[in-house]
């Protein structure tokens, strides 16, 4: 399968500029392409070709008011042409139902939040014998490398994200060499917002929280952006502040989900989870809560995981009553309100951890073997059902057969 591995950059004074060009330059070559097929589709005119727009995109760069896009690689030009033609083809398919909705393509601006550059194979970009990344036109750029690539890589992206750090995303291609041995545990996993993630074995993780943690410190440095006057340079410094402190919180929760998501495909052959609505909860007074959990990405790194590794992640429907099933005899007790953590069977007697029994009812709908290993709680004392109150007069009298009397 395909990877991406990201490793920051620290390019200096001069390559930050010509990154600046390329970025620009690929910009203007995505929103010229996209206005000359809009301009034919308002005029009732066939869909341009990508062989069209890449003879107009030659043709241009002899002109005046164009001949600055010879100052890049033609490399990262063409690819973003191809980059124009997968937006067309996903919206289309988007429209035939093939994927899920999504809009036409639209116009970069400047002002977007992460600009990218990609150098495929025939654009000459290597890795020296020093460890820097040789960019065409950029020139030799330092790498923090925090691991090995397990492959040649095919491409390279070069991002600047909205903290205005750079970095570079390798895709290379991994083989059936990382399979993991086959191991017996399986697993279900209960997603939450006390618990970030509550196992059908009992295990209960922590939600570590970390946009709530951090809020005193983005308050500050928000409060300090809006103070300062639109246009001037101490508020694009004081946005740089602000983009920084979100960047921190969102790669603690990236590592967070790293780290157990691994130490969980490592540890069991298969994993169950909820597919949970989160666009409906995000619109609830838990928005926040929820978007700091950030369910949606860790769910992913379990699916590419499972796949990379040889393991197995089932998703059942969000419909699924887990949260109203007692664990151990699988009968339906009905709903119950978030502030009710514990409750009682009124079939069985077990006193039940919601959470707990929540995650083995997930991996018993996904088809499996589990225990409801420490879902119950205790046992207490209840009233004898209707039809096992006293005896009934026509009632076979043969030895321990009678209702409500156990076998000695």
């Amino acid at each position: 399968m395909q990877l991406r591995y990201g490793f920051r950059l620290y390019p200096n004074g001069p390559q930050c500029s010509v990154l600046a060009r390329s970025f620009g330059c690929s910009r203007v070559v995505f929103n010229d392409a996209l206005r000359v097929r809009e301009d034919a589709r308002a005029a009732g005119l066939p869909f341009v070709s990508s062989g069209e727009l890449s003879k107009r995109l030659t043709a241009s760069k002899k002109t005046p008011e164009r001949a600055w896009l010879g100052e890049v690689s033609s490399v990262i030009l063409q690819q973003s042409l191809r980059d124009l033609d997968t937006a067309y083809r996903n919206f289309f398919d988007s429209l035939k139902g093939k994927r899920p909705t999504m809009g036409p393509p639209r116009f970069k601006s400047r002002k977007d939040n992460r600009q990218a550059v990609r150098f495929t194979a025939n654009a000459g970009w290597k890795i020296t014998s020093g460890g820097k990344l040789r960019l065409p036109k950029i020139g030799d750029v330092s790498v923090k490398w925090s691991r090995s690539l397990p492959s040649v890589p095919s491409t390279v992206t070069v991002i600047k994200d909205a903290a205005g750090r750079y970095f570079a995303s390798f895709i290379v291609e991994t083989g059936p060499e990382e399979v993991l041995p086959p191991t017996t545990p399986e697993v279900g996993i209960d997603l939450g917002l006390s618990h970030f993630a509550i196992l059908s074995d009992g295990t209960k993780i922590d939600s570590p929280r970390f946009l709530r943690r951090a809020e005193k410190k983005l308050k500050r440095a928000q409060r300090s952006l809006s103070r300062k006057a639109k246009g001037s340079n101490n508020r694009g410094k004081a946005r740089l502040k602000v983009a920084r402190a979100h960047a921190q919180v969102a790669d603690a929760r990236r590592e967070f989900h790293h780290q157990l998501s691994t130490k969980i495909i490592r540890e069991n052959q298969a994993i169950a989870v909820e597919d949970l609505g989160v666009k409906g909860l995000a619109r609830t007074r838990m928005a926040k809560s929820v978007h700091d959990a950030g369910w949606s990405q860790f769910v992913s790194m379990l699916g590419y995981k499972a796949a990379r590794y040889g393991r197995t992640l089932v998703r059942i429907g969000r419909l699924e009553p887990t949260s109203q099933v007692c664990s151990q005899r699988g009968i339906k007790d009905g709903p119950k309100p978030l502030q009710v953590r514990e409750w009682t069977c009124e079939n069985c007697g077990a006193v039940l951890d919601r959470d707990i029994n929540a995650a083995v009812n997930v991996a018993k709908a996904a088809g499996l073997a589990v225990t409801a290993c420490r879902a119950q709680i205790r046992r207490t004392p209840v009233p004898a059902q209707r039809k096992e109150a006293g005896t009934h007069p026509k009632a076979s009298r043969t030895p321990g057969s009678q209702a409500g009397i156990a076998l000695l």
